[in-house]
């Protein structure tokens, strides 16, 4: 997949700011990403959008991630594995995804959720490939266009060779949500290598209370 490559009309994010050396004449965030790392800068969607904590040291939630319990079922808590051979990651794990795998066009984040919870925000550079589209059947054209584009080839014996595909980072709305662990499922049915797929479980709810930077997508 090459950097230009457009994914459900959405341009292919690419880094063009990582981490800053700051001098003494230079005012850093007072809430960074690390100690070493005050912000990410990312091109996506032909804008610029920066990865940041919220600096207003006394904010808090006051929306719906700010609430703690939902009904189980169907909002239970989920394992911190997704499934076998998948790698389970955090918040500075997914930084570094954006830095090294995205920049280099071998890698994509991938927001599983349904398009209402996508709109309503969502992590910059995140494209939106539903949780619905990916656990259809593998004669569904949707799917198979989302496989075609995320670098699978379909054989003469109808099967999928996922050997040039792009890695992924999938992500829902936090460790009651399954929207992208049945994302996972579901690409490891049609063959995707567990290798190539990472779960981030935090989602939406932990990357807000962490006060990161959300947009909502315009398309």
């Amino acid at each position: 997949m090459k950097s230009n490559r457009s994914f459900w009309g959405y341009t292919q994010i690419s880094i063009i700011l990582v981490a800053t050396l700051w001098s003494a004449n230079t005012s850093a965030n007072e809430v960074s990403l690390t100690e070493n790392l005050p912000f990410i800068d990312i091109r996506f969607a032909g804008k610029t959008v920066r990865i940041e904590r919220n600096q207003d040291t006394g904010h808090k939630l006051d929306n719906s991630f700010a609430k703690t319990s939902r009904p189980c079922p169907p909002f239970c808590i989920h394992p911190i594995k997704a499934a076998p051979g998948v790698e389970t990651i955090a918040e500075l794990e997914l930084f570094d995804f954006l830095l090294t795998d995205v920049r280099q066009a071998e890698g994509l984040l991938v927001d599983a959720r349904i398009p209402e919870w996508y709109h309503k925000g969502t992590i910059p550079g995140a494209v939106n490939i539903p949780f619905t589209i990916i656990t259809e059947k593998l004669n569904n054209s949707s799917l198979q266009k989302v496989l075609t584009a995320l670098g699978g080839k379909q054989t003469a014996s109808g099967a999928w060779d996922f050997s040039a595909a792009v890695k992924l980072l999938l992500f829902c709305n936090g460790p009651w949500c399954d929207q992208s662990p049945r994302a996972i499922k579901g690409l490891l049915r049609i063959g995707y290598p567990p290798e190539k797929l990472k779960y981030y479980r935090g989602g939406m709810q932990m990357w807000q209370l962490l006060g990161l930077t959300t947009i909502k997508p315009t398309n």
